[in-house]
């Protein structure tokens, strides 16, 4: 049993919901579709009313046969019979039908909602969060949350179709009634305790799905690397055990589910059983009629039907409440980047001050310590630093990516927390070592940036990249497929794709994170003749690897553990002999021109002294 629960624990966001919660969170999706409930409401009435009518008019068409059975007669029923049972579909049909829409139209905006959630959730969601468990919220519980919704309006259709038939079976025969009524406390009372195990098991399910979900995502995602590394035998194998998890959640789920029919099958054998005894005797006493006493036998099946239906559908309706506490959960986690005002500034200097400020991802790993640190308006910043140091937190916490706990981020002398951040970011470029380019031409994703902007302004952006020798080498230029992720690009493309997708948004603050670290020495030359443009009368902050993106600075601020140890220009900083002077002996004079013309014996003796 450990085995099969394991991992399956809820997210930190998860929430326990009331089922009156719930059912009023659902009944606000459907105040839209008021219209369409109400013409599903008189087409379930009407639908009751006719279904309800054809046992009734047989019962007495029966003991009208045995006063006249003529052809006559025979054919009139007949056609009311059929007149009936057309009415009935026709009725049904049109509650389907309108209800179909109703129920898109909710999911629709719900799943809509769900989505927004997920682009509303700042970044650090997505690092304690698996994307594939998330993805598995928008859709397959949404999915799940429709078909309950269609469950509780044929539910509604089978509870008028009971008080129908009960009122007027109790018009015939009070006592014969009471018996068909008197076990359906019991069979309301089995479904109710069966409730709570059913929520708790149909919950696991749903979280073992989102697993299984977000495995295969996983390996979809890395099979490139996995087949590098002739790991896919390594994956197939924990593919089986989250497979084999699911499959005996999803059993347990299936036992506990098909439990609850057997026992209410039993029950309404009893009540069937008792029924057919004490009418027979009635019937024998000649107090009911042949017609009456097989509308009682015909309606028990009408009513044990949707009874069992009712109580069974508790299964169902905590599949749906499942579900939409999971999507609901979601939609409500809150957010840890919280903004205290909606200012939008009329144009931004690039100003940028952290005051005091305290940071870390985690609350037992800091990352800044009462950090303080200036970046005037037009400079160019670079942060360098062995990994850990702060440098990238520095980049994501302008881009307002994140929140910090203690101090202030000032922007232009105005507080972060307190501006746009739609109108904020559209003043901010960020280039990252890894870009990611989404399935469609080159042009398409330069123009990402800024959705308005004409083919000819696409182009001036790309241009003034490396002049715009880059795109002659695609095979057909900004027209070029890009693929999934920009898999038809090298990363050097890829790279100044990306680029020119921040110049075109022409932003106040530049922020090149590891920009130039994965790339060849060639592709690095022409992202450098671009950003000699791009970097003047900018904001800049550059977190580099490499020595071209480092030099040409106007500050360099060495970071270790987060605290800055080294302030200046390259120059001044080499002269001091310090961390600076280490790193650039370490990692970045070997890409020096000084550095490549001296002899291999002198290179070594260089970095190892």
């Amino acid at each position: 049993m450990g085995f099969i629960m394991d991992g399956l624990d809820a997210e930190a966001y998860d929430r326990q919901y009331g089922d009156k919660v719930l059912v009023k969170r659902i009944v606000n999706y459907f105040r839209p579709q008021a219209g369409r409930m109400l013409a599903v409401a008189v087409a379930i009435t009407l639908t009751s009313v006719a279904n309800t009518a054809l046992p009734i008019y047989i019962s007495s068409a029966l003991d009208q046969l045995q006063v006249d059975s003529s052809q006559a007669v025979l054919l009139t029923i007949t056609a009311v019979i059929v007149v009936l049972g057309v009415l009935g579909w026709v009725f049904n049909a049109i509650r389907q039908w309108v209800s179909a829409a109703a129920i898109g139209n909710v999911t629709l905006k719900l799943r809509e909602d769900a989505f927004d959630a997920v682009l509303k959730r700042d970044l650090s969601f997505y690092d304690q969060f698996v994307s594939g468990k998330i993805v598995s919220r928008v859709t397959s519980d949404t999915q799940a949350f429709s078909q309950v919704v269609g469950l509780v309006i044929d539910l509604m259709s089978q509870i008028l179709l009971i008080i129908f038939l009960i009122g007027y079976l109790f018009l015939v025969n009070i006592q014969l009634t009471l018996i068909t009524l008197a076990l359906a406390p019991f069979i309301v009372i089995t479904a109710l305790a069966f409730r709570r195990i059913a929520r708790d098991t149909v919950t696991r399910s749903r979280r073992v799905n989102a697993v299984v979900s977000s495995h295969i995502q996983e390996t979809v995602s890395g099979i490139a690397i996995a087949k590098a590394f002739r790991q896919e035998q390594t994956i197939y194998d924990e593919f089986l055990n989250v497979n084999k998890q699911s499959y005996q959640v999803n059993l347990l789920t299936g036992y506990t589910f098909s439990s609850i029919f057997p026992i209410l099958n039993l029950l309404s054998g009893f009540g069937t059983a008792a029924l057919v005894y004490f009418g027979g005797l009635t019937a024998q006493a000649g107090t009911l009629t042949a017609g009456e006493w097989y509308l009682f036998i015909q309606g028990l099946a009408l009513f044990w039907f949707p009874l069992t239906s009712i109580a069974s559908f508790w299964s169902q309706f905590q599949l749906g409440l499942a579900a939409g506490e999971r999507v609901f959960a979601l939609i409500d986690a809150e957010p840890k980047v919280v903004q205290t005002d909606s200012r939008k500034l009329p144009a931004i200097q690039g100003e940028i001050r952290f005051e005091r400020m305290n940071f870390r991802y985690k609350p037992e790993e800091p990352v800044l310590q009462d950090f303080s640190l200036t970046i005037h308006a037009g400079e160019t910043l670079a942060l360098v630093g062995h990994t850990g140091s702060g440098k990238s937190s520095i980049g994501k916490l302008i881009a307002r990516f994140y929140e910090f706990q203690e101090g202030q981020l000032l922007i232009d002398g105005h507080d972060i927390r307190t501006l746009d951040l739609s109108d904020y970011r559209s003043r901010l470029g960020v280039v990252t070592q890894s870009p990611f380019l989404f399935d469609g031409t080159v042009m398409e994703n330069i123009r990402y940036g800024k959705p308005a902007a004409t083919d000819d302004e696409v182009r001036r952006a790309a241009r003034t990249v490396a002049e715009g020798d880059w795109i002659d080498t695609l095979p057909n230029g900004l027209d070029t497929p890009v693929g999934e992720r920009g898999g038809n690009l090298s990363m050097g493309q890829r790279q100044l794709v990306s680029l020119a997708r921040v110049l075109l948004q022409n932003p106040s603050i530049f922020i090149l994170d590891e920009a130039t670290a994965s790339i060849d020495p060639l592709t690095e030359a022409l992202i450098q003749e671009g950003l000699d443009v791009v970097l003047e009368h900018r904001t800049s902050i550059v977190i580099a690897h490499r020595l071209s993106t480092v030099k040409n600075a106007d500050r360099i601020i060495v970071l270790r553990q987060g605290e800055i140890i080294e302030e200046g220009n390259h120059e001044a900083l080499l002269a001091q002999g310090g961390h600076y002077a280490e790193l650039y002996n370490t990692y970045f004079r070997h890409q020096s021109l000084e550095y490549l013309n001296t002899r291999p014996d002198e290179r070594l003796g260089a970095v190892v002294g």
